[in-house]
Order: C-alpha cells, then structure tokens, then sequence
C-alpha cells in the first residue's frame, strides 16, 4: 500500500486539480481537458460572482472567461448539460453512458398523461420555429408532472405545461439545451445537435454492476481521492449503498483500477484512479529540501467554488486540510457563519479563509463585502498583495472594475 504524509496528499490532491505551481490548464482546450478529467463539474444557476461551473473553471484554466464555457457548450458543442452529479456539464462523447437515465425518464413519463399528450406538440413546433424556451413555446396551462432524473417540477402540485413537456423531453434526451440567457433555458432538438454516431450509440455499459462501478470511478477520479465512506460526492448514483459501493471497491482494487493509500493521521484508507499514478510520482519526488525551503512552488491564490469537484466530500477536505467549510447559501440568513454565497480561499497548498465578493453588472463593480480568514492564518503584506491581485482579477472575470477600498480593512 502506498504511504503518504497529509502533506504530499495534499500536494497530490492539488497538482491534480491543476491548482498547484504554474497552471497545467490553459485557455478553452485546457477548460475542456479538466472536465473531461472530472468527467463532469456541478451547474448551479445562482450567480453573485459567477455560476458554479464558471468559478470551477476560473480557478484553475489560466485565460477562462465566461465565454469560453459557452463556446464549448452552444457553439462547439464539446460539452452538454445533463445529469450527473446532478445538475451537470459533461464532455458531449459520454452522452451514450447515461442511456439508463433517459430510459427512466421515458418510463416516469408514461406516468403523466398529460405530459406525453403535448410531446409530439412541442417537438412539432419547435422543428418548424427552432429553439424555444417555456415563454416561447405555446401551450398553456398547467399538469402534474416532476422529472425522474433531477429536480424539476412539482412533486405534490401542478407545474407550468410549456416549463414541463420541455424538461421531460430534455430528460429522455429528445431535446438538448440550446443556450441560455441569464437563467432562462433554450431547448431544441437533440437530433440537430448531437453527432448521429454519438446520439445512436449504445449504452456502453449495460451490466448495472458495471455501470455503477464506472459511475464510482468516474467519482474517485474527478476529486482525487476517496474513501469506501457516506460522502456527497456519491449523489446522484443510483443504486448505490453500503453493500454496493463495498463491492464496487473490491472489485476495482481486484482489477488494479483503484490504488489504496493510506494518510498519515487517517485512519480509513482512501483510493485514487490508477490513472493518476504520474501525479503520486510527481509528489513522492519533489525536491524535500526545496518544499523545506519553500521554494518548489511559487504559491497561487485562488478562489473556489461552492461545489467544486475538489470539495465534493468536505468531511475529506476537513480531514487533510484543517478546513470546514459549509455552503450555506440554503441556511436561514440569521443562521449563518458567513454570508449567503462565500468562496473557499486557497493559498499555496492550504485554505487561509472565505471571501464573500458579490458583482453589481449593472454597475460593473466587484465589491468585496467580507473576508474571514482562518484562525492561525498571519496577515502578512505578501498574503494580503496575493488576495487583492487574485481579487482584481476575479473582478475582471466577472466584467467588473473591483471596489478595492474595502479590501483595505482586511489589513
């Protein structure tokens, strides 16, 4: 078993996630690379200083904009919205695994009449009139009717018809999404859309256990490194419980899939994608002396997402970094540590804090409204110069000039 310290765990977990030294992520082919190794990062529509998936992006892609996630999703077409780890962006190629989950979809839809009644009535309209949104498309009223695959609809009450026959038809995959503005969704047809070659193919893994074992895979693989435990980072696996995620790893350990390695201080040993066995050497090898001196890596200050593949079991990053850190932007606002939307602050190899930044667009201005800094963390000019610096260009990312006269009071 492979032996490591908490520190090259870490180390190992942020060379990976390409937030380690000089960025190994680079312009729009260097977005489309980390999703294909995540296999797929969280979408999640709130925007107080950019979505979910953008912040995952920027954090790590040296040149992301937010026109780069949109070229690959509506203009080239290499990256699709779908479910997986709920709400989800994937490359566009590993549309035919979820072949199961469209098929449920299909299934759940018979359940609603009223639904498949007005099916082949939106597809109509929308091959003669293109992409439509709910506003758009013409039928009224509302139905019973909540999707299989992810959240949407109501489950004890009626929901908008035009909202509801659109999202069934994107969930059995016969409509994609077209573009977005703002929140708002354009559907059109899959078919207009999705290579024939990769819309046609079959399920790739039809063997339920199988499949759930590349679905866990696909996990290990898109945080680092994971543990045989109850985690966040197994939502959205169907089928999957204790007995069945055992057998899992046991099987992919057999199949020297997975390698087990055992951290200094945990006791519970943890797996990484034996792919990833260039990333452990590249850590077992660093140059001792120089870490000593700290002068292997030049730190980078980065701010995260809240659902960042990297964060995904936070009992995890507890554990190896001495960080907890919640989401609480589903707390009630007189129950919260923080604030309603607070990113993670990574320095260097450990997380010195929260920042809470939210973007006036109409104003073009990034106000930093607080930061809290962990409890041993030192203000130095070096550290305090890395977050303004990080936070300017965060301001850049989100078209906004920074409001850099609150960040003086940090100091």
């Amino acid at each position: 078993m492979i032996q490591l310290t908490n520190r090259q765990a870490r180390q190992f977990l942020l060379l990976k996630q390409g937030l380690l030294g000089e960025h190994i992520f680079i312009g729009k082919q260097g977005a489309f690379d980390f999703v294909r190794q995540a296999g797929c990062i969280q979408f999640d529509p709130v925007d107080a200083c950019g979505k979910n998936a953008e912040l995952t992006l920027q954090s790590r892609v040296k040149g992301f904009t937010k026109r780069t996630l949109y070229e690959l999703l509506y203009e080239d077409r290499r990256l699709i919205d779908y479910p997986d780890k709920n709400l989800s962006i994937f490359p566009t190629e590993d549309w035919p695994y979820f072949e199961r989950y469209r098929q449920a979809a299909r299934n759940s839809g018979e359940r609603f009449e009223e639904v498949a009644e007005l099916e082949e009535r939106a597809k109509r309209y929308i091959a003669e009139n293109g992409a439509v949104s709910s506003d758009d498309l013409p039928i009224e009223g509302s139905i019973h009717w909540h999707s299989a695959i992810h959240w949407s609809g109501e489950w004890g009450g009626k929901t908008n018809a035009a909202r509801a026959v659109l999202e069934q038809l994107y969930s059995t995959g016969e409509l994609v999404i077209h573009h977005k503005q703002g929140a708002r969704k354009y559907y059109a047809l899959a078919g207009d859309y999705i290579p024939q070659r990769i819309l046609e193919a079959p399920d790739p893994i039809p063997d339920e256990s199988a499949h759930l074992k590349w679905r866990l895979l696909r996990r290990i693989t898109a945080v680092g490194l994971l543990w045989n435990r109850p985690s966040d980072a197994w939502l959205n696996i169907w089928g999957m419980k204790a007995k069945e995620r055992t057998q899992a790893f046991e099987e992919l350990q057999e199949e020297g899939a997975i390698l087990p390695i055992q951290v200094e201080g945990i006791k519970t040993t943890l797996f990484c994608n034996k792919m990833d066995s260039p990333f452990l050497e590249q850590t077992l090898h660093l140059d001792t002396e120089k870490m000593a001196e700290k002068k292997q890596f030049r730190p980078r200050c980065e701010f995260l997402a809240p659902l960042d593949c990297f964060l995904w079991d936070r009992n995890l990053i507890r554990e190896l970094f001495g960080f907890d850190y919640k989401w609480e932007i589903y707390t009630p606002a007189a129950q919260r540590k923080y604030g309603f939307y607070v990113l993670p602050i990574l320095y260097g190899e450990r997380f010195i804090g929260r920042i809470e930044a939210v973007a006036d667009r109409k104003a073009g201005v990034l106000t930093v409204k607080n930061i809290w800094f962990e409890d041993d963390v030192r203000r130095t000019k070096k550290l305090l110069t890395a977050i303004e610096k990080r936070a300017k260009r965060f301001a850049k990312f989100n078209e906004c000039i920074l409001n850099a006269e609150n960040l003086e009071r940090y100091g």
